[in-house]
């Protein structure tokens, strides 16, 4: 029974499957709700935030990176783009993207967001609290993570 509970949790993990089951000394059990394992899909899609596709896939070995970022109260980004597709899930606070284009998204707490990717944008965090935010990149050894564009000015 426990083979099976791992099975069931790497395959809510990797699947984004709803699981209720909970396992309680080997066995599993629906009564025990403080040890349920629950899955909640954020986003599935295949378009960034502005509606735009994403490209696809490079060719060759991945590496997928993995990055908190904390921006303080106040804080705006430069402008940049990204070159390797890239999501997250925003954990504290709100986050204003905004396209070179005037196109913004504010992205809230609990919220999934997907980037874009090869269009300049910059991100500014216009509340009184930091903003927690985790993003995920599915990018190629030696490739950067963003490309600054510093000769476009923040207004």
């Amino acid at each position: 029974m426990k083979k099976i509970m791992n099975w069931v949790l790497a395959a809510t993990l990797i699947c984004g499957a709803s699981v209720t089951t909970s396992c309680k000394d080997g066995q599993a059990s629906e009564d025990n709700p403080e040890q349920q394992v629950q899955s909640t899909e954020l986003i599935r899609t295949s378009q960034s935030w502005d509606g735009v596709e994403l490209p696809d896939y490079f060719q060759g070995r991945p590496e997928l990176v993995a990055v908190k970022y904390v921006f303080p109260a106040g804080k705006k980004l430069g402008w940049h783009h990204h070159v390797a597709m890239n999501y997250g899930v925003l954990v504290q606070g709100e986050l204003t993207i905004i396209g070179q284009d005037g196109k913004e998204k504010v992205v809230h707490e609990g919220e999934a967001v997907v980037e874009m990717v090869g269009t300049i944008h910059h991100g500014e965090n216009r509340g009184t609290k930091d903003v927690i935010l985790y993003m995920f990149y599915l990018s190629q050894k030696d490739l950067p993570l963003a490309v600054q564009h510093p000769e476009i000015p923040l207004e």
